[in-house]
């Protein structure tokens, strides 16, 4: 019945209507995977070698141990975010002959061999190898490995039973900051108590078992959860909910703007991959943690995107699709007595108001040094002239429709040459910047030229969104048109 299934699958894809379509597109992600896979490869095999050169004093594993509590959960957060839930179209298969277990079995058992899984196996499976290699003990190793895999799939089915709530994020990404905290005020050992854990496993490898016992738990749980849905009525019943209405009367103090304003911000909160958008934005502020403790990257101009992209996180992400996200009223709103203008502004005052509150809670990285926060503080000012508005300018390039109900990852909707160019200049534009100026001034005077762009390009808003109002008036027709098609 399984083998039946994927025949079935296999035969929708390439009888779907979307199969053929944005082929370039498919071959640049196929490039993205393959980067990915090598990277992974890159780091399992030679990260035993760079600690033991770097920490020359200290077991490589024990040392990968005492950081494996914040990848599980850094992995985690990055799968609620990203991961679309594992679906099949079962529905013209319900009223067949068909045991709804094997269906469910099927789904569950299908997700296990998602992106987010494999790539795991092209890091922990290679550093095993060259542990066994370098004289650890074969039993202990394996043991560790099948603890390492089995944790990697109960993230899967964790995400799962969390998924689609928003307070479940909130606690994950509070204990990874609480967990950080303590790791960097001593409040609490943490890496050496998680680390003693999971060092334990190779030193007794019978307790892996703990994994698969964790495992199969998370399976049942969603396997009974999934279960009791799969039914017929449930499938093609309508699903109705009273419609919430949050008070934004504080937008109106903006003017002619905050109706339009206000329409983003409820699309952001109503719709699955606009909130994807939204939390990620945040999740982004943690690069720093990331990059500014690596020697390699201290005095590289690569850290100066790393800070742009830190405050701008919501401008990149959720700029790139303007008008995109309104596509499915798009012909509504251009048939109004409606200002273009004021519809744009709408989009430059919500990525200016997220840039602020981005740059706010960076603050803290202070702590990492009066130079680190001004490549922030000069990253904040591009983002708020510069990007804000070049990436509503790439907005009128957009023609494509997006189905705000789908997830994100994987989700290629609204996706053209548009938003791969738009990375462009927002990349290399500021790193050659502080390069230059760095190079011929110093940093501070680096800082203060990619700064001053984007304080320039904010006194200089109002001649450019004539320039880019006139755009989308050119374009405003075949952008109507091209929302018009089916997805």
């Amino acid at each position: 019945m399984i083998t039946h299934f994927l025949k079935l699958e296999w035969k929708q894809f390439f009888r779907s209507s979307y199969f053929g379509k944005n082929i370039a597109l498919k071959i640049i992600m196929g490039f993205f995977a393959l980067y990915m896979i090598v990277s992974f490869l890159a780091v399992g095999a030679g990260g035993y070698f760079f600690l033991k050169k770097q920490y020359p004093d200290t077991d490589p594993l024990l040392f990968v141990n005492k950081l494996m509590i914040f990848v599980l959960i850094a992995d985690l957060i990055f799968r609620y975010l990203m991961q679309k839930l594992p679906v099949m179209n079962i529905k013209p298969l319900l009223n067949l002959p068909i045991r709804k277990s094997k269906l469910v079995h099927y789904v569950l058992g299908k997700s296990g061999f998602s992106f987010f899984n494999t790539m795991s196996l092209f890091f922990y499976i290679p550093f095993s190898i060259v542990l066994i290699t370098q004289g650890y003990n074969t039993l202990g190793v394996l043991g560790w490995l099948f603890l390492m895999l089995t944790l990697v799939l109960c993230n899967n089915y964790i995400n799962f039973l969390i998924n689609k709530n928003n307070y479940a994020l909130s606690i994950m990404v509070l204990f990874l900051a609480g967990l950080f905290l303590s790791y960097r005020y001593q409040l609490f050992n943490v890496t050496d108590f998680f680390g003693d854990l999971f060092q334990s496993v190779y030193e007794m490898p019978v307790l892996s078992i703990i994994g698969l016992v964790l495992l199969i738990g998370l399976y049942y749980l969603n396997f009974s959860q999934l279960n009791d849905k799969v039914y017929l009525d449930a499938a093609v019943k309508n699903k109705t909910e009273e419609a919430k209405s949050s008070d934004l009367s504080f937008v109106d103090r903006l003017g002619d703007v905050a109706p339009f304003i206000k329409n983003d911000i409820r699309l952001i909160f109503r719709n699955k991959r606009t909130k994807a958008v939204f939390f990620m934005s945040f999740f982004f502020l943690l690069y720093g943690l990331l990059f500014f403790n690596v020697e390699t990257y201290k005095e590289s101009s690569f850290l100066i995107f790393i800070c742009i992209f830190m405050t701008g996180g919501f401008s990149l992400n959720y700029g790139q699709f303007i008008p995109a996200w309104d596509s499915e009223h798009y012909r509504m709103l251009m048939s109004q007595n409606l200002s273009y203008r004021k519809f744009l502004e709408s989009k430059w005052y919500l990525m200016t108001v997220m840039t602020v509150v981005l740059f706010i809670l960076s603050t803290p990285y202070i702590y990492y040094g009066i130079d680190k926060f001004l490549m922030i503080l000069a990253g904040f000012f591009f983002n708020i002239g510069f990007t804000s508005l070049l990436m509503i300018y790439m907005g009128s390039f957009n023609k494509k429709r997006i189905d705000l109900t789908k997830g994100g990852f994987s989700n290629m909707q609204g996706t053209s040459a548009a938003q791969f160019i738009v990375l462009i200049p927002i990349m290399i534009f500021p790193m050659l910047l502080y390069f230059v100026g760095n190079y011929f001034f110093g940093t501070n005077i680096a800082l203060v030229i990619i700064a001053m762009v984007g304080v320039v390009s904010f006194i200089l808003k109002k001649p450019i969104m004539d320039f880019i109002e006139k755009r989308y008036t050119k374009t405003k027709y075949a952008t109507i048109h091209g929302f018009k098609q089916e997805l």
